[in-house]
């Protein structure tokens, strides 16, 4: 069915006239007339009875009128879905209570008119890349070290650094400090269980604990965060790192208390990943958004893991 004539049709029936109907469409009433006969032909019925005063919808054609109005609405939604500028961006935020889902509500607040989808793929850095580059998501966010292979078309752009806190409950004997360093954790029990074994996140904590002589424990089953903020907040010796910006709830009763990590400030870098033949101009915007709140350092030296350097920009790494 060409919806051309179905757009012709709908619209000569709202008008009453040819001529008002070309005039909306911006052709001629001749192609109005020429795009209703072969839409009757198709349907093998007569849409239009002509009157003194323009034209009238037949029974067949006040039958087929609403749904003509369905499958152009079906059109449209189906060129919206995948024009560029037009169809949702779709952005993998990693994990929803992190620093990246934080940025993209605070993108979406500034930018409501543009339509997200947020996914979460819980995918390594190479499955990450390998959807971007397939189409399946327009943008992720990983730490991408300077070795890694990527594909042609793939660019990245470090836009992240967020800082580590210690979590503890009141108990805890770091509890009403204003501050610790990475190597006052040493000795302490940092929980984090379900740690990743392997991935960049892995890498990450294995050469913060390395350098700063602590350790991670990462046994026990995984429960939701829920569980573990449970757990600290009744503890006198569970501790755990969190972002500086993830956001978690709590009762007040639990008191936990979020202690930056000073002298150096541990920073977990992350890049947005994209395609550069990628057109949705969403995409440049959340480019933009994200390199203009990027902030500046710390105000103490930092800490970046080696396998993720690539300039030298104002970093510390300590051995």
């Amino acid at each position: 069915m060409d919806l051309n004539a179905v757009r012709t049709f709908v619209a000569a029936a709202d008008a009453g006239q040819f001529q008002e109907a070309a005039a909306e469409l911006s052709i001629t009433q001749q192609a109005v007339s020429k795009r209703i006969a072969t839409l009757e032909k198709y349907l093998d019925v007569r849409l239009f009875a002509r009157t003194a005063r323009g034209i009238q919808l037949t029974v067949d054609g006040q039958a087929f009128l609403p749904h003509a109005r369905e499958l152009l609405r079906v059109a449209d939604r189906a060129d919206a879905s995948v024009r560029p500028g037009r169809r949702v961006l779709r952005v993998d935020v990693v994990a929803r209570r992190v620093v990246t889902a934080v940025l993209l509500q605070d993108f979406h607040r500034m930018h409501p008119d543009i339509e997200l989808d947020i996914v979460t793929l819980d995918a390594d850095l190479d499955t990450a890349i390998a959807a971007v580059e397939a189409g399946t998501i327009d943008a992720t966010f990983h730490a991408v070290p300077p070795q890694q292979h990527l594909p042609t078309a793939i660019s990245t752009a470090r836009v992240i650094d967020e800082p580590h806190q210690l979590l503890v409950g009141p108990r805890h004997p770091l509890a009403n400090a204003r501050a610790v360093t990475p190597a006052q954790l040493a000795g302490h029990r940092i929980w984090m269980p379900g740690l990743p074994a392997r991935g960049e996140v892995a890498d990450y904590y294995a050469e913060l604990t390395t350098t700063f002589g602590f350790t991670i424990d990462v046994l026990g089953p995984v429960f939701a965060k829920e569980a573990l903020l449970d757990e600290i907040a009744d503890s006198s010796d569970l501790a755990t790192l969190i972002g500086e910006r993830s956001r978690y709830l709590w009762p007040d009763n639990y008191d936990l208390r979020r202690i930056p990590l000073r002298n150096p400030t541990p920073v977990y870098p992350m890049s947005i990943i994209w395609r550069d033949d990628n057109p949705h101009p969403a995409l440049t915007e959340l480019r933009d958004h994200l390199h203009t709140r990027r902030g500046d350092a710390p105000d103490t030296e930092v800490w970046i893991p080696k396998w993720t350097q690539r300039s030298p920009r104002a970093t510390a790494t300590f051995s």
